[in-house]
């Protein structure tokens, strides 16, 4: 009878002789189901971050309420006689501390002012003075912690130390000593005395940003391509360093909107005869024990505003920092 022998290939690890008459069973490749979960949708338009972003604002309640005051504020402030037919600045002293009649259902002020049309006119100040110091912030925050990131050395240190200077002044007291030598104030020179002061965090934000973004794989590709310093800044850097730029921008709105009223009410701000919320709150203070309601009207109208973006910059927050929503 033949010897029944089994012979190992060289190299191979041991296997068992099989017996005679033995069948093998060797499982499917994919049995577990690898295929379909390390598979890749290739029909699929590949999504970005504003797009994650848009999708996931979207489905939040906050940011149809916040969006909501914003675009009434903004519609307020650009067509304000679109919301009352009343001059804010007539005044009929007969009036004075009058309430609510028809067509004036905020009835009038101690100057027999009509608050309702005051409260509608003095959104356009506000809104104007913040879009206006909002911009300049964040052009040259924008422009000064760029270049101290990407450029570093003696750029870095200087334009940091030059940050830090700034930074220890408060913004309110910086903009009270400023203003209280100036003569001609408007809602220009407000603005760019805010922006002044105010334009150190967003460079501290942008410095760090770029500092992340300048060492990616894509920025060392464009420089492999032979693309200048300036142009990878321009193109790749910044582009993908707009995140927390855009956050901030929406929170500091509403902060350079409180900081103009700020002025205002210290009588340091907008002249007297520009409408706004800040001055009428200042000329409503003495009656706030016997006629609340003066008060009640321009601090409401201040305060709705202010939420609307400060709520808005925490939807646009959670949306571009994942990390955040987390914590």
């Amino acid at each position: 009878m033949p010897e029944n022998r089994y012979e190992e290939p060289l190299g191979a690890p041991a296997v068992p002789a099989p017996r005679p008459g033995q069948e093998h069973f060797t499982a499917p490749s994919d049995e577990g189901g690898l295929g379909a979960v390390d598979a890749v949708k290739t029909d699929e338009t590949p999504t970005s971050l504003w797009r994650d972003a848009w999708n996931q604002m979207r489905r939040r309640p906050l940011f149809w309420i916040a969006g909501t005051v914003i675009v009434v504020v903004v519609l307020v402030a650009a067509f304000p006689g679109m919301f009352t037919s009343i001059n804010p600045r007539v005044c009929d002293l007969s009036k004075a501390l009058e309430g609510a009649q028809p067509g004036h259902p905020f009835g009038f002020d101690r100057q027999g002012c009509d608050i309702y049309s005051r409260t509608i006119y003095g959104a356009r100040a506000s809104v104007v003075v913040g879009v206006l110091a909002t911009s300049m912030v964040v052009i040259l925050g924008t422009t000064i912690g760029a270049i101290a990131g990407y450029y570093g050395k003696w750029f870095d240190t200087i334009l940091s130390r030059v940050t830090d200077i700034f930074f220890a002044i408060p913004l309110v007291l910086g903009a009270i000593v400023i203003m209280s030598v100036s003569s001609n104030r408007t809602s220009l020179l407000v603005a760019g005395v805010l922006a002044i002061f105010g334009w150190t965090q967003i460079a501290r934000i942008t410095r760090g940003t770029v500092l992340s973004v300048k060492n990616n794989e894509f920025v060392t590709a464009a420089i492999s391509l032979g693309m200048g310093r300036g142009q990878i800044l321009l193109r790749h850097v910044l582009p993908n360093s707009a995140a927390p730029i855009i956050v901030y921008a929406t929170v500091a709105l509403g902060q350079f909107i409180v900081a103009e009223a700020t002025l205002s009410f210290l009588g340091i701000g907008l002249p007297p005869d520009v409408v706004s919320w800040g001055g009428d709150i200042n000329a409503a203070q003495g009656a706030i024990r016997t006629d609340p309601e003066i008060l009640l009207y321009p601090a409401g109208g201040l305060a709705v505003t202010v939420l609307g973006f400060m709520m808005m910059g925490d939807v646009v927050r959670d949306a571009l920092d994942p990390k955040a929503r987390k914590r």
